[in-house]
């Protein structure tokens, strides 16, 4: 029988990560409080189960009881920071040229931690179109075609298409939770 706190942050997890746990999305953000469930024992046991599906959370930043956590497809998110107009914009935003998707990660981590202005090349990430992050920082958030994941600047069908698809992987998950099974075994990773 699975722990109350084990099983609340598999439902956080389902309802922030879906797209990423089921491999149409790089990566998912999401915030948790630490006094409501052990964040830092649900990560560690994430991580330890999923590395072999090349899934993985890092723990961006911890601002008083919240904690900032990024789930992440290796492979895909690899993927994604190999694309040179995504790396433009990374550079642009005082990331290394040759920086691995790691080291990339780190660096987005300590501009999260800095607490000045929230890193906008997090949708870099987050596996957001390009046009939207440009868009987004040239227009500081202001001005968009659609909000859903995100705040849309360029194409707003596409837009409309892909968040249809993560709702439909949100809702899979947590029926499939509903249904009694924990994640590990609904993604096949116990």
């Amino acid at each position: 029988m699975q722990c109350n706190k084990c099983a609340c942050f598999e439902r956080k997890l389902a309802a922030n990560s879906a797209p990423s746990l089921l491999g149409i999305k790089a990566a998912s953000l999401m915030s948790l409080d630490n006094t409501e469930l052990d964040v830092y024992a649900g990560v560690d046991s994430f991580n330890r189960r999923a590395a072999r599906r090349g899934l993985k959370i890092k723990v961006l930043c911890q601002c008083g009881q919240r904690v900032l956590l990024m789930l992440y497809d290796e492979r895909l998110l690899d993927r994604l920071l190999c694309d040179e107009r995504r790396r433009g914009v990374l550079e642009r935003c005082g990331y290394g040229r040759l920086l691995s998707s790691e080291q990339c990660l780190d660096r987005l981590s300590a501009r999260c931690a800095q607490h000045k202005d929230f890193p906008h090349e997090i949708g870099i990430f987050l596996d957001y179109p390009v046009e939207d992050v440009e868009g987004f920082m040239v227009h500081k958030g202001c001005d968009f075609k659609l909000c859903g994941y995100w705040k849309v600047y360029g194409d707003e069908e596409k837009a409309r298409c892909t968040f249809r698809k993560y709702d439909k992987c949100r809702r899979y998950l947590c029926n499939k939770l509903g249904e009694g099974l924990n994640l590990y075994q609904i993604l096949k990773l116990s």
